[in-house]
């Protein structure tokens, strides 16, 4: 049974956004644009989905509202979100995509959040012919698939990885231990990195993987500490990225640099870790520094929810929700017309410019980002560096 926790009706009128006066005659003459979704709520899942994804969901559908609408080749329409709690479940996200798909038919979806649960939708959405921008799959194995209507926006597990090590190769880095999350991100992530650190001297002193849901690391963290790496190795989901950095403090393992996935570009982090965020470098690509744009969405964001949102995939979600909006602006709601206008052009987005290969960002290289007072700073390559890479301080 689908449990429809909520359904949001977006519609932006003179009182209540601001919308221009002629904006509810205009929301009375055309019909809404059905736009449905997956995401986590609750369970696992949630910590991500709720900061990286579903916000940015609500506030372009109210931002494009009170702006009169989505242009539908010339024609302003609402848009009507349809959102659904997957509750981190593989089969509940797969068996609701289905529905909004097949017997609901919305004009459009918006993915879910995660590798595995895109994994597990995007070949439902190519059967049934909906183009999927998909901003937190990191998956090469998804990449590699090559289904027509599947669109990955983030860098993919070989840029990331190959952009950390580089990163540590220019810092002289000689020793490293690294932990992973025994799930298809944490495989593809780790494989990658090894495949990258193959090219180099850097001797990798433990590797250690751990289950979805852990709550003790410190075991492992002890043991790593004793060994003395120069860098740490995290691939991790935002608890365990919150976990790792908490007991990392508390056994007294201090490596030059502290590198975790997931999570650590979201304000979360910061509140928690306080001023141990400092100098910690983990996975980001922009920050309010990238662009006057990416400053704009990043305080309308802020004000709209009171948090920031994270410096990483959020970025990459309003990316994706541009190119879509920009797409149908160009040739309505056709899928396959929608299909071919992403797959084959150019889209300015708060990230930059944005190109397709396949299904992927050609774009954007892999980067690294360390958390530097208040912000998440892009230290790495230097050519979209915010700031320049600090080895990290002592614990607090």
């Amino acid at each position: 049974m689908l449990h429809p926790t909520r359904r949001h009706w977006i519609q932006g009128t003179a009182t209540a956004l601001g919308a221009a006066a002629v904006a509810p005659q205009l929301f009375a003459q055309a019909a809404p644009v059905r736009i449905g979704y997956a995401i986590a709520r609750t369970g696992p899942w949630a910590a991500g989905a709720q900061v990286s994804q579903e916000p940015n969901y609500l506030l372009w559908a109210e931002q494009v509202n009170a702006a009169g609408g989505l242009s539908v080749k010339g024609t302003k329409r609402p848009i009507e979100l349809i959102g659904y709690d997957d509750r981190s479940e593989t089969e509940t996200c797969v068996r609701t995509f289905e529905k909004l798909m097949g017997s609901d038919k919305v004009d459009l979806v918006l993915p879910p959040w995660g590798s595995g649960a895109n994994f597990a939708v995007a070949p439902l959405a190519n059967r049934f012919g909906y183009p999927l921008l998909a901003p937190t799959a990191l998956s090469r194995k998804l990449i590699d698939m090559r289904l027509p209507f599947f669109f990955s926006l983030l860098q993919q597990p070989d840029k990331m990885m190959g952009a950390v090590v580089d990163m540590l190769v220019a810092q002289n880095v000689k020793t490293i231990t690294i932990v992973y999350m025994d799930d298809l991100f944490g495989l593809e992530n780790f494989a990658a990195l090894n495949n990258a650190l193959k090219k180099t001297q850097i001797q990798v002193l433990d590797r250690k993987s751990y289950p979805l849901g852990v709550k003790d690391l410190a075991p492992v963290l002890r043991t790593m500490k004793d060994l003395s790496p120069d860098a740490f190795i995290g691939i991790t989901y935002p608890p365990d990225t919150i976990l790792a950095s908490r007991q990392a403090r508390e056994v007294g393992f201090n490596p030059k640099y502290f590198y975790a996935s997931v999570g650590t570009a979201f304000q979360l982090y910061k509140n928690v870790m306080a001023a141990n965020t400092e100098g910690v470098i983990g996975m980001g690509s922009w920050n309010g520094k990238t662009s006057p744009e990416a400053k704009a969405y990043f305080d309308a964001h802020t004000k709209k929810f009171g948090k920031e949102p994270d410096r990483w995939a959020s970025g990459h979600a309003w990316a994706g929700l541009q190119i879509l909006q920009q797409a149908v602006e160009k040739v309505g709601l056709d899928r396959k017309a929608l299909r071919e206008q992403i797959a084959k052009n150019e889209f300015k987005t708060i990230l930059g410019p944005i190109r397709f290969e396949g299904s992927e960002n050609a774009s954007i290289p892999g980067t690294v980002s360390q958390w530097q007072g208040s912000d998440f700073e892009v230290v790495w390559p230097k050519d979209r560096a915010t700031a320049q890479l600090m080895p990290k301080p002592a614990w607090k």
